[in-house]
């Protein structure tokens, strides 16, 4: 990545600005630029006639053809010819059926064919929009097929991290009950109302007077199951908007959960492959208060 900075010195606009001082640059590069690296006295700028006074500083930030290659809001910490596994950022959708949404499949499929590769990504697991951490993506739908019809005894571990509310009383355990979907949010009942059953074990990894750092392993996958069972517990994931606090308090501005660790038998090649990701720099401030 090269960043260079420039000092204006009279009355100009953007592009004009920018021709001046990358000459050798076509306009079609130029207008490239101007939509993706530039900023002006500190704020993103992309219209061509954006003003220009002399004191402002102009600052091109342009990445080399790797770095443009590169799907955005993840890093890849494992490829091979039938899969790949992310580690995603708190924020980033997994897929879409709204094509202007950024997602992990659309990202990833633009990387590839930004690089000449012919694969498209299939879903094989989902995140929350809001929860980071590791995710598994296949390059065909027969390899996403193989994990969807032996799931259980391909995925053998499956961890999460949270930051949740208060201290869990006994610190470890296993919570089941049945969840249903409501009309705006999944439902927790403790008794068998018709509903999926849902297991979750969890242990205490760390805790301070507001937190606790809590490890999270499923018998089952239902959608927002740990965060409806930290719910049900009483100690709800810290910034949750739908199952959280009301009166959410806390200094960090993000869903804290975070898939932590991830571990299979490859589908093709029959290795066992194991990942982790650390919790996010969030989690640990938070437990320092």
């Amino acid at each position: 990545m090269k960043v260079s900075q420039f000092t204006v010195d009279k009355p100009t606009t953007l592009l004009q600005f920018l021709a001046e001082q990358l000459p050798n640059t076509s306009r079609t590069s130029l207008k490239e630029i101007l939509a993706h690296s530039v900023e002006v006295d500190g704020r993103r700028a992309t219209r061509h006639d954006h003003p220009l006074k002399p004191g402002n500083v102009v600052t091109i930030t342009r990445q080399n053809q790797r770095e443009r290659q590169k799907p955005r809001g993840m890093e890849v910490v494992y490829e091979d010819r039938h899969l790949l596994v992310v580690d995603k950022s708190s924020g980033l959708l997994t897929n879409s059926r709204d094509p202007r949404d950024t997602t992990v499949i659309g990202e990833l499929n633009r990387s590839a064919e930004r690089r000449g590769e012919r694969w498209h990504a299939h879903v094989v697991h989902r995140l929350d929009r809001d929860t980071s951490g590791l995710l598994l993506v296949a390059k065909s739908k027969e390899v996403a097929r193989a994990f969807e019809l032996d799931w259980k005894s391909t995925v053998y571990d499956r961890a999460y991290l949270a930051v949740v509310w208060g201290k869990l009383d006994p610190p470890q355990g296993t919570y089941t009950s049945w969840l249903t979907d409501g009309e705006f949010c999944v439902l927790s009942s403790p008794t068998d109302n018709g509903g999926k059953e849902a297991t979750t074990h969890y242990r205490t990894m760390n805790t301070s007077r507001r937190y606790s750092l809590v490890e999270f392993r499923l018998d089952t996958g239902r959608r927002n199951q740990i965060r409806v069972h930290c719910r049900a517990l009483g100690h709800p994931v810290v910034h949750d908007p739908m199952y959280g606090y009301a009166e959410d308090l806390s200094p960090v501005k993000r869903l804290c959960l975070h898939a932590a660790r991830l571990g299979f038998t490859h589908p093709v090649t029959g290795k066992k492959m194991s990942f982790a990701s650390p919790a996010p720099a969030e989690f640990d401030k938070l437990l320092e208060i």
